[in-house]
């Protein structure tokens, strides 16, 4: 928050959770995000992920119907989506995720999340707290594509 000497303190539009402000079984849903073709390509790209499934339409011979994306550009665009709306300016460290991938993510899907809070467990040090969440990625149709659960250090409110 901010504050002016002749106002009322001014909250900050964006700012995610801090660890007080959270619950044991607290439940939070992302806004959606359509994966595009561009994403794809941009992803392979950059990060090298040049594998035949993700650069020739005809590889996986009708497996999966679509241009697949990798589960890895499906976690960050979600991680991207948690960020902006639970963690901005509170998360301090990712600290341990577990994936498993569930169902295909392809081209023209729209994924979003839904994000329980497991755990909060408190430092004894700097007003944090370790943070763990389930998370369950769907698709348009509420079809569970990926389930994986992140722990996290967050800040504590300032005193």
């Amino acid at each position: 928050m901010t504050t002016d000497r002749n106002a009322a303190p001014i909250a900050q539009l964006g700012q995610g959770y801090y660890w007080q402000d959270l619950a044991v079984g607290q439940r939070f849903h992302t806004f959606r995000r359509t994966v595009t073709e561009t994403d794809i390509v941009n992803f392979i790209s950059v990060t090298g992920m040049l594998e035949t499934i993700f650069i020739d339409a005809t590889y996986a011979h009708g497996a999966i119907p679509g241009r697949p994306a990798p589960g890895g550009l499906t976690y960050g665009l979600i991680e991207g989506l948690i960020m902006q709306g639970m963690v901005q300016g509170t998360g301090l460290a990712l600290l341990e995720v577990h994936k498993k991938m569930l169902a295909p993510v392809v081209a023209g899907d729209t994924v979003w999340a839904e994000i329980e809070v497991t755990g909060i467990r408190p430092t004894s040090q700097h007003n944090r707290a370790v943070v763990t969440s389930a998370i369950d990625v769907r698709n348009q149709h509420g079809t569970s594509v990926m389930a994986y659960t992140a722990t996290r250090m967050l800040a504590g409110r300032p005193d």
